[in-house]
C-alpha cells in the first residue's frame, strides 16, 4: 500500500494510474530534473559556480538532450497554422502565375486575330495592335 505523503498517512488512491503513467516521457523527464536539482533556482550573476552545481548542470543538459518532449497542443496548432498559411501562399502564387499566363495567351490570340484580318484596320484596331505588340515584346 502506498501513502500519498509520509505526514498525512492517507492511502494513495491512484496507484493504477501511476503504474500506467510512471514510465511516460513527461514524468521521466520531471523526475530527472528534480534529481539533478531544482530548475527554479536562480543562477548566480557573477558566474561563480561550485563543482556540485556544475556537475548537476551537466547532468541536466544530458537529460535534456536525451529526452526532448514533443510540442504541446498549442505549439502543434501553431505549427499546423503556419504550415497551412505557407501552403496557401504557395497555391496563391501558382494561381497568380496561371492568371498571368492566361492573360498573356488571350492577348496573343487577340493580336493574332488582328494580324490575320485582310481588310485594312480601323484606327482603334491599329492602336490596339501596336499596344499589344509592345506589351508582348517587353
Amino acid at each position: 500500500m502506498r501513502y500519498s505523503s509520509t505526514t498525512t498517512k492517507k492511502k494513495f488512491n491512484l496507484e493504477h494510474a501511476w503504474k500506467e503513467l510512471r514510465n511516460d516521457q513527461k514524468w521521466c523527464e520531471l523526475y530527472t530534473c528534480k534529481a539533478g536539482g531544482s530548475g527554479k533556482r536562480r543562477k548566480l550573476d557573477d558566474g561563480a559556480h561550485s563543482s556540485a552545481s556544475h556537475a548537476s548542470e551537466t547532468m541536466n543538459n544530458e537529460a535534456d538532450e536525451a529526452a526532448t518532449r514533443p510540442p504541446g497542443v498549442k505549439a502543434s496548432m501553431g505549427l499546423a497554422r503556419n504550415k497551412a498559411e505557407t501552403e496557401y501562399q504557395r497555391m496563391w502564387n501558382i494561381k497568380k502565375e496561371d492568371m498571368a499566363m492566361r492573360d498573356r495567351i488571350l492577348k496573343m490570340k487577340l493580336l493574332d486575330n488582328l494580324m490575320a484580318k485582310t481588310e485594312p484596320l480601323a484606327e482603334d484596331e491599329e492602336a490596339l495592335q501596336k499596344k499589344l505588340i509592345t506589351e508582348l515584346l517587353s
